[in-house]
């Protein structure tokens, strides 16, 4: 075909879809159809196809078709921007907060000012951070299972920037690492962004699918697994001890990095103990303070076999040089005088009662969810679009995610996630309601 009329046809169809012509959620023929109605061959159609899909106007969906998405969802929607429109309820993004947590700030500020500590803020801090603040995470992890010395922690901007040291210094572009076909959206960002090939590990209702782990490491050249094994995000699994024991085992076989990652882990209670308690020689456990303190508190840690702690220095020094000094000092204090571990506590709290308000206002939608999480998977049925949902619920004021940033397999189910602690309980149950009308009327 020649390139004019090809192009011609990717034009036209695309002006379809933009002028509505062509409404979201059309099934287009099949790739077969389509060459088949413009004469073309088979592989200039899959073409054309490949050139909407690029353009974000369509989606293949494996066994179902090609359908025409809904063009007012942002490409990114669930991923980059955290910000919504004025009046706009947002189920999207996770910032849970309570009563007083701006009087804890405003004192820790005023005990910050009146100590004797203070000038040294105003300087560089070592890489990995201070050496008695080093010691206060440990003191910290050492309640939550994770056995480590002082000296094998490292200071960051947040768990995500822990989790983007821990990918910087220890893998390197082209290198396959393994995570649940549904993982949080951070983590798959940041290892596109790296250049390292992700390969997904099917998913069951109790966690990863590990002989499928084993299979693949068999077949491929896997260099590190990412796991969620406490409160899974989206999922909201915890994995059992033999989980826990058969993914060890198997990264010990393939020699795999195994990257854990703990930042919902408070969440849980009485968890089994975590994965680098397991396999310490070959774990990075990363996590930090957003979730269970506040997510402008950009501070988080890495805890890392000793013989990477260097590496992991390195790149540290090479992305932010170091963490915030006032902000890692306020976390610190909030470690050694037990304000995080009220906080996670009453976070915890907070999070159930919300999951209870969510059970009786979704009460007859399939959901799937952690009793003490605060979010929720709600996969939709065979007919339903999660893109046109998402946009029906925006014009009910409601922001929620679709299973887009969290899927990194070829299949996007069509599911929601929703985000609960970032509402009012009495504005969370009326969306909520929201969101169970609306997916009634689309199903």
């Amino acid at each position: 075909m020649p390139r004019s009329r090809y192009k011609s046809l990717v034009d036209t169809l695309a002006a379809e879809i933009r002028s509505g012509q062509l409404l979201p959620g059309t099934r287009l023929p099949t790739h077969r159809e389509l060459a088949a109605n413009e004469g073309l061959a088979l592989v200039t159609a899959s073409r054309v196809y490949a050139e909407l899909e690029a353009m974000g106007l369509v989606s293949g969906e494996t066994g179902r078709g090609t359908f025409v998405r809904e063009t007012s969802l942002p490409p990114s929607h669930g991923i980059d921007q955290p910000d919504v429109a004025a009046g706009v309820i947002d189920l999207n993004f996770n910032y849970p907060s309570l009563p007083g947590q701006a009087d804890l700030l405003r004192n820790a500020l005023r005990q910050l000012a009146l100590s004797g500590d203070l000038e040294s803020l105003l300087r560089y801090q070592p890489h990995a951070g201070r050496v008695h603040e080093r010691a206060a995470i440990a003191r910290h992890l050492s309640t939550r299972g994770v056995m480590v010395e002082a000296g094998q922690v490292l200071i960051v901007s947040g768990a995500q920037h822990g989790l983007a040291v821990t990918m910087m210094a220890l893998l390197r572009p082209g290198d396959v690492i393994a995570a649940d076909a549904l993982t949080y959206s951070g983590f798959k960002v940041l290892a596109e962004a790296l250049h390292l090939e992700i390969v997904p590990i099917p998913v069951t209702g109790q966690g990863p699918d590990l002989d499928a782990l084993a299979k693949l490491c068999r077949n491929r050249s896997v260099r590190a697994v990412y796991t969620q094994p406490t409160l899974h995000n989206p999922l909201g699994w915890v994995m059992a001890d033999d989980q826990r024991e058969q993914l060890v085992s198997i990264a010990r076989q393939h020699d795999l990095l195994i990257i854990e990652d703990a930042a919902y882990a408070f969440l849980a209670e009485n968890p089994p103990p975590p994965i680098i308690e397991w396999a310490p020689e070959r774990t990075v456990y990363v996590s930090g303070f957003s979730k269970n303190v506040a997510t402008g508190l950009r501070v988080g840690f890495v805890a890392a076999p000793a013989q990477w702690v260097s590496a992991l220095e390195r790149t540290i020094r090479s992305t932010t040089w170091n963490t915030p000094g006032v902000m890692t000092a306020i976390a610190c204090a909030w470690l050694d005088d037990g304000t995080v571990v009220r906080l996670e506590a009453q976070k915890r709290e907070d999070a159930q009662a919300r999951q209870v308000l969510a059970d009786a206002a979704l009460r007859g939608v399939d959901v799937i969810r952690h009793p003490s999480s605060y979010f929720l998977w709600l996969p939709l049925s065979e007919d339903a679009r999660a893109d046109q949902i998402a946009v029906a619920l925006m014009r009910e004021q409601i922001a929620v995610s679709t299973a887009d940033p969290f899927a990194i397999s070829a299949h996007v189910p069509h599911a929601l996630r929703l985000a609960l602690g970032s509402v009012d309980m009495d504005t969370l149950r009326q969306a909520l309601a929201k969101v169970k009308w609306v997916v009634e009327a689309y199903t």
